[in-house]
């Protein structure tokens, strides 16, 4: 049995059982191929043979590419998972992932933009009246007001939208809702409007001016581009909106656990690291408005 039947099958696992998104199974395809080809696995029984060892080797090749400790974690929790359920179907005895300790990742704390650089004058004045640009609008204010997600903007429905709330499927097929304000009620209507006027008959919200759905790399090549307007932050992508909603929601009085269900958080541990940024900007604020608070 060829090591490529075996990851054919565990992607059925991961898609049928796990549930886990596209973007996260193609995340484990591309980190199980590169092990495969490290390892010069070329069949079931070469699987069997791979021990600790082979592994242990494959993280100092990794260190040394210069892979970042978070990416190389990320790559070994792949291997936990896959080698769980190897053992599970029966394809090896010995599960070798229990011997590894993976390198200590290093704390980043969450990128996102000031309240000034997100200013509604601001954002509206980058974008044109024509179905492109009301498009781009509805996304960017989508992802700040609302915190979701880029697969989960690709895959929202127009019926998923109402007057006050959007219904959002998140991971593991967890159903959420988060409140929207009246103004970005108004301008999704006003893209429904456009797509109306050219035609489109699509369940999605979001779409290409040729009724086609919107892919990954167009939506973060958009979000780029605009935040590059307003922003000197190297990291200008969807995920940075998303922690730009999270921050500016801490530093305004929500509560942790209502971020969290916003958000769709499967535990409050990965809200919490959002209280970091809040205490930085507080530490700030003390700093300059308190008289003994003062730098010398």
């Amino acid at each position: 049995m060829t090591p490529f039947f075996v990851l054919k099958e565990f992607e059925n696992y991961l898609t049928s059982e796990k549930r886990f998104s596209e973007h996260t199974v193609t995340s484990y395809k591309n980190d199980l191929t590169q092990f495969m080809e490290f390892s010069v696995v070329a069949n079931q029984e070469e699987l069997k043979e791979v021990n600790y060892q082979v592994i242990r080797s494959w993280i100092v090749h990794l260190i040394d590419k210069e892979i970042s400790n978070r990416s190389v974690n990320r790559k070994l929790s792949t291997l936990r998972t896959f080698y769980r359920w190897l053992q599970k179907q029966g394809f090896v005895d010995n599960n070798p992932m229990i011997k590894i300790k993976g390198p200590k990742s290093e704390k980043r704390l969450p990128t996102f933009l000031k309240n000034s650089e997100l200013e509604i004058d601001t954002i509206t004045n980058l974008f044109s009246d024509d179905f492109d640009g009301v498009r781009d609008h509805l996304m960017i204010e989508m992802f700040y007001q609302t915190g979701i997600r880029l697969s989960e903007l690709i895959s929202l429905k127009e019926n998923n939208v109402t007057s006050s709330f959007i219904k959002v499927l998140g991971k593991r097929n967890k159903e959420r809702i988060i409140p929207i304000t009246n103004e970005l009620y108004t301008l999704s209507q006003s893209f429904r409007l456009l797509k109306l006027g050219a035609d489109i008959d699509s369940m999605n919200l979001f779409t290409l001016i040729n009724g086609e759905n919107l892919y990954p790399k167009l939506v973060y090549r958009k979000i780029n581009y605009y935040l590059g307007l307003v922003t000197s932050l190297d990291k200008k992508s969807p995920h940075v909106l998303r922690h730009t909603f999270a921050t500016h929601m801490l530093n305004n009085g929500a509560g942790l656990e209502t971020l969290k269900d916003i958000l769709g958080h499967a535990s409050l541990s990965a809200t919490q690291i959002y209280t970091h940024s809040s205490f930085t900007q507080l530490n700030t604020i003390y700093s300059q408005a308190h008289p003994r608070g003062h730098k010398k």
